[in-house]
């Protein structure tokens, strides 16, 4: 979920992943490593402001939230943790520039336009990557990319892509706009970029009311992708109840193991059952494949451990497991809160510093990722548990 294949962007890069969904803060190494940028001189700072009439208060509100952040780090993956907001980055796998995204705290592109509506408006508008955000449902308008930048207004979103957008900046008017850029560098204001893959720019709609809490004991989750159904029974071949057209929230009931889902990417037996009675895969909706917190519907039973593994219990919130036991490893899995996890074997590998605590211990999982000790409860070295 929010999976995208990784390429270089002299425009600057969006999260993509999470993996399946992909989005959150990676484990920093050390407790010394830079969290924050030191503030932007106030000179630069005084360039970053609302500099043109006829944005909403609220899109204007959206322009002083990103100003807020000017000078804090790029980071890739930041601002994707489980609520809006400056959070630690990850390696992305091929800019060297990235290898200490790990050890900054601050917002990639599209981390940076979530946090700035979600300040604006109370709500979590803008949780995806640039090109979740480019199709959002949230838009009151659209602008392509020969109109350029004439008609725009303060706090609307540009884009950049052909065919897959990787990147986003807020405008906020006279010819300049706001950004998290690429890694090793900082958020800055520079001045509008319409050429090469302009891909043309979104008008944010923050109106209305903050949505009710979920119905009948619901859980609200984000879905991600486009064009996503729910159907009328746990099966893609039951008629459809509702589709999505972008990202939007759910409130689910419960859930069970039924039809096997193979879709963008990722192959799920998990459904989901929604507050109106409907079914949807847990392929589109954002967090591990079986939902943390979310009880049994009562159609199947949780399968046990297999192949001599042993379940535990993690705790913290956006934590990744990766492919090998390096926390610059690929990303295969993001656990946005606590969750249950299958343990197949351990072994001492990276050191590893986070919320605390040192360790260098890591464990495999079922699936054949990695995921620190420091995130499983129990002691360093998990007990019952053989080595690698």
């Amino acid at each position: 979920m929010n999976t995208t294949i990784r390429t270089r962007h002299t425009a600057g890069r969006s999260l993509a992943v999470v993996a399946a969904f992909a989005l959150s803060a990676a484990l920093p190494l050390t407790a010394s490593a830079a969290s924050a940028a030191p503030a932007a001189p106030a000179s630069v700072q005084a360039a970053c402001d609302v500099l043109a009439p006829g944005a909403s208060a609220t899109a204007e509100a959206a322009v002083r939230a990103a100003c807020s952040q000017l000078g804090v780090w790029y980071s890739w993956g930041g601002g994707h943790g489980a609520t809006p907001g400056a959070s630690y980055g990850y390696y992305d796998g091929v800019d060297p520039a990235s290898l200490h995204d790990n050890e900054r705290k601050g917002f990639d592109c599209s981390g940076l336009s979530r946090f700035a509506y979600a300040q604006a408006t109370g709500r979590d508008l803008l949780n995806g990557t640039a090109d979740d955000q480019f199709h959002t449902s949230h838009a009151s308008a659209r602008f392509s990319a020969a109109q350029g930048s004439a008609p725009l207004l303060p706090g609307d979103l540009m884009f950049w892509g052909s065919g897959h957008i990787h990147h986003v900046a807020v405008y906020i008017g006279a010819g300049q706009m706001v950004e998290a850029y690429e890694s090793g560098t900082h958020i800055r204001v520079t001045p509008v970029r319409t050429g090469g893959d302009y891909a043309g720019a979104v008008r944010i709609d923050g109106s209305g009311t903050v949505p009710p809490p979920p119905a009948n004991g619901g859980t609200t989750f984000e879905t991600w992708g486009t064009g996503v159904r729910t159907h009328s029974s746990p099966s893609v071949g039951s008629s459809v109840v509702d589709t999505f057209p972008g990202p939007d929230q759910v409130s689910v009931m419960c859930q069970e193991h039924a039809e096997l889902v193979t879709a963008e990417g990722y192959t799920n037996d998990i459904w989901s059952r929604l507050t109106d009675g409907s079914w949807m895969t847990n392929i589109y909706i954002k967090g591990p494949a079986s939902l943390p917190g979310i009880p049994d519907c009562g159609g199947t039973s949780t399968p046990p451990p297999s192949g001599g593994s042993k379940a535990f219990q993690t705790w913290g919130t956006a934590v990744r497991t990766h492919s090998e036991a390096n926390v610059n490893a690929g990303v295969v899995d993001y656990f946005p809160q606590p969750t249950t996890v299958n343990v197949v074997c351990q072994a001492h590998a990276q050191t590893v510093t986070a919320d605390g605590y040192t360790n260098d211990a890591w464990s495999r999982l079922t699936d054949g990722s990695w995921m620190t000790n420091i995130y499983i409860k129990g002691p360093a070295w998990l007990p019952g548990v053989p080595s690698c």
